[in-house]
This record gives C-alpha cells, sequence and structure tokens, in this order.
C-alpha cells in the first residue's frame, strides 16, 4: 500500500513542437493552434502553439515512471479510467511539464488493489497547472 499522505512528483519534461506533430497526426487533429507556430502567433491568444489538452492527459503514464514507486515483481497496473479530468491551463509548446501525484485511494478489486490517485500536471514557472484529474488504476499481482 502507498503512503496517503505522500505526494511523488516525476522528473520534467519538455514537449516540444516535434512531439506535438507527431500527436496531431496520430489523433488526427492538426488544428492550427497546435501545429502551425507562425499562425498561432498571429491568430491566437496564446502567443504561439499549445500542446493538445489530451497529449498532456497520456503523458501521466510516463510521469509515473519516475514519480511513483514500482510495483512488486510480476505486478501489472491496468489504466482503469477517469472520476475526473479538468485542463486548467494551456501549455505552450516548449513548456517542461511534471506530474505530481498522491494516493487518494485503494479498494479491493478484481483480485488486485484499484488505486485513486490525485493527479496535477505542473507548467514550470507557470501558476495554474495543466490540469487536474482524479486517476484510477487496478493493480493485479502476478
Amino acid at each position: 500500500m502507498h503512503d496517503a499522505a505522500a505526494s511523488f512528483a516525476s522528473d520534467w519534461i519538455t514537449v516540444d513542437q516535434s512531439m506535438v506533430d507527431r500527436f496531431a497526426d496520430t489523433i488526427d487533429d492538426h488544428q492550427f493552434i497546435h501545429v502551425d507556430p507562425e499562425r498561432a502567433k498571429a491568430e491566437s491568444a496564446y502567443g504561439g502553439t499549445i500542446v493538445h489538452g489530451f497529449f498532456v492527459l497520456s503523458l501521466l503514464t510516463a510521469f509515473t515512471r519516475t514519480a511513483l514507486p514500482p510495483t512488486g515483481p510480476g505486478a501489472i497496473e491496468v489504466n482503469y479510467g477517469f472520476d475526473k479530468v479538468r485542463f486548467l491551463a494551456p501549455v505552450p509548446v516548449g513548456s517542461r511539464l511534471r506530474g505530481r501525484f498522491s494516493v487518494a485511494g485503494e479498494t479491493a478489486k478484481a483480485g488486485g488493489v484499484l488505486r485513486s490517485y490525485a493527479v496535477s500536471v505542473e507548467i514550470e514557472g507557470a501558476d495554474r497547472p495543466a490540469l487536474a484529474a482524479d486517476w484510477l488504476v487496478l493493480v493485479v499481482d502476478g
């Protein structure tokens, strides 16, 4: 069981334009605010391109690798879903992001433990996080 009072922060990840462009290709979302730096600078309120919200959300998995203690040998972690996700601030391309996790609860489920994490994604130097979520992860021993 994880310490429910503990907060775990990941290493920082820089999200550059090539990463955003590859993500845009993957989900077929080429809106100019994500993929056209010149047009985004000229026509949007963001002053340049911003990262897709779903890309920021998908980084949670990468953040767990450096933030959370490893599970036991043979255990698997299955993404069970979200009770809540909120996109709170735009993320300018080129920003450094990190995940912050705390265990909100654990319950027995399907021969394992359903762990609920309170998660935020921080933007280096920003006053507000990019997102906040309640993430559910099923941990099953192998």
